[in-house]
């Protein structure tokens, strides 16, 4: 039986083929002089109380994106805006007072954003108080146009909670709250114009018979003694032509008919109403595009600020850097150079504790690269 056959792996080996790929970092490509300064020299960079100036900075929440402040996520850490830790992304058990420094791109969506929440807030205002019947002809509007009202109460609604959504991404600098925020502003669009086109439909084409049709099919007895109470009218063209009898509405009644007076409210209400809404539209198409263009520059932090997935170091692929590491090292210095450097290496780093590879494994005891070479070639 062969030598292959007989000897069993070594542990070390075993663990690192069963390795899977994305349990190792791509990193594990890069020269070690490729990587901070912090991981290759772990002197007192930052001379703070406190701190193990011996291993690099871990998390850190939005003080980690600050300028020449290095940072190596811990396993798990999605802290990518700042926003896990204590209330508007503060440091656990303590408060976090960032510079109030705001850039161009910062400032567009602010004022982008309160242009949008003041007609928000005056859109939804006003419809709140037409279906409460505040306005002296609310009524009408409840009852003659009730569909064009619910979608502007909708609109002016999910405009509001849109704006809020902006606030939030704004002043807490969150990426990922303006992203929803920008999709969500397209939705505030559709809604806008909905009410706007049916009330410009409604008004240019054929009013009066729309005005005739509603009246004798649509608005029933109840809908038609609403608006003569409003109007101080009895009947469409006189009491005799379907009026619905009350108090101040009979047959020998002398109030006007009401066709006339509709008419004309409904004329004047839908032509302030489709203008209104048509002028918020150049105003949202430009808030639309503060958002497309100034949602991801909310500062000057390129991308999320941290070292992609694929990239973060572990210890299973600091194993991988080290082994070949050692073996540069000792072809150039020699096994027992190499072995120090290695030894110093694993103390500073804290990597005591993490899976040795069969390439340091053989450095450290000595035996250098030749041995490492024959022992890769026995499979141990």
């Amino acid at each position: 039986m062969s030598h292959n056959d007989s000897t069993p792996p070594s542990p070390a080996r075993q663990e690192t083929t069963n390795l899977l790929p994305k349990d190792i970092s791509l990193s594990v490509n890069y020269l070690p002089t490729k990587f901070s300064s912090g991981l290759l020299s772990p002197g007192a960079r930052r001379r703070k109380p406190k701190v193990d100036l011996s291993l690099p900075k871990q998390g850190g929440g939005r003080e980690a994106f600050k300028s020449s402040e290095p940072r190596m996520p811990e396993e798990g850490d999605e802290d990518y805006d700042g926003v896990s830790g204590d209330w508007f992304g503060g440091k656990e058990g303590g408060r976090t007072r960032p510079r109030m420094r705001w850039n161009k791109f910062k400032w567009t969506l602010f004022v982008a954003n309160v242009c949008l929440s003041v007609y928000a807030l005056a859109g939804l205002i006003s419809c709140l108080l037409t279906w409460f019947d505040v306005f002296e002809h609310a009524d009408i509007v409840r009852v003659g146009n009730r569909t064009e009202l619910i979608l502007s109460t909708i609109a002016a609604a999910a405009a509001t909670i849109t704006s809020v959504v902006g606030w939030a991404g704004i002043l807490l600098n969150n990426r990922s709250f303006l992203a929803y925020y920008t999709f969500f502003l397209w939705i505030c669009f559709g809604l806008l114009v909905a009410p706007g086109y049916l009330t410009y439909k409604q008004r240019t084409f054929n009013l009066e018979g729309k005005i005739n049709s509603q009246w004798s099919r649509n608005l029933g007895a109840a809908g038609r003694l609403r608006i003569q109470n409003r109007l101080h009218c009895c009947g469409y063209y006189s009491p005799f032509v379907e009026a619905t009898v009350s108090q101040t509405c009979y047959a020998r009644s002398v109030l006007p008919g009401c066709k006339a007076a509709y008419l004309h409210f409904e004329r004047h209400v839908l032509g302030i109403w489709y203008t209104v809404v048509f002028s918020l539209v150049p105003l949202q198409i430009l808030i639309i595009l503060a958002g497309l263009l100034c949602s991801n520059h909310v500062t000057y932090r390129f991308g999320k600020g941290m070292m992609p997935k694929a990239y973060r170091l572990s210890f299973n692929s600091m194993a991988i850097i080290m082994d070949k590491y050692a073996s540069q090292l000792a072809e150039q210095y020699g096994s027992d150079v190499a072995s120090d450097i290695l030894a110093r290496s694993r103390s500073n780093l804290g990597l005591e504790s993490s899976p040795c590879t069969p390439q340091t494994a053989s450095v450290s005891s000595g035996s250098g690269v030749g041995a490492g070479r024959a022992l890769e070639g026995t499979g141990m």
